[in-house]
């Protein structure tokens, strides 16, 4: 945990980094290995109001296992981030993510893949193909719009 973070009624996983000025509110879910950017934002109530009290509002947001969330990122409250996604710095979030996706602007939008090592993967939005990790071995199908890694033997 880095230095002004602030965690409320959440869920955190093993492994997790939460770098400075983040909170993690009620009703975060955090799976394990996930980074959590520099000043990123997660959100509780979608349509907040000072004088009108929401917290029985609270929209449940789970990150997935091995995410990346970048600096500066806001991740609106409600969504789910698949595992091993990847946010990039400033993007704002306001849907559900898919495994393996690269995210960024504002909204954020779906702009490739990434891999369990956190590197782009060099295959088209949808359609079919296949992608061997240098790094690790690992080969990721794309199948539509789902990408799925077959761990090396």
């Amino acid at each position: 945990m880095g230095q002004n973070v602030y965690v409320g009624k959440a869920k955190i996983g093993n492994g997790v980094k939460i770098q400075n000025n983040v909170s993690v509110y009620d009703e975060v879910e955090i799976e394990d290995d996930v980074f959590c950017g520099p000043s990123m934002v997660f959100t509780n109530v979608y349509n907040p109001r000072a004088a009108i009290p929401r917290k029985d509002e609270y929209r449940k947001t789970k990150v997935g296992k091995g995410s990346t969330i970048g600096a500066n990122a806001t991740i609106v409250c409600g969504v789910s981030l698949g595992e091993y996604c990847f946010i990039g710095a400033g993007a704002v979030v306001n849907r559900d993510v898919k495994p393996y996706a690269l995210m960024l602007g504002v909204p954020a939008r779906q702009a490739g893949w990434m891999s369990r090592f956190g590197e782009r993967i060099s295959l088209a939005l949808s359609g079919r193909g296949e992608h061997r990790c240098p790094r690790t071995q690992e080969t990721y199908f794309l199948d539509g719009d789902i990408l799925r890694v077959k761990k090396k033997s």
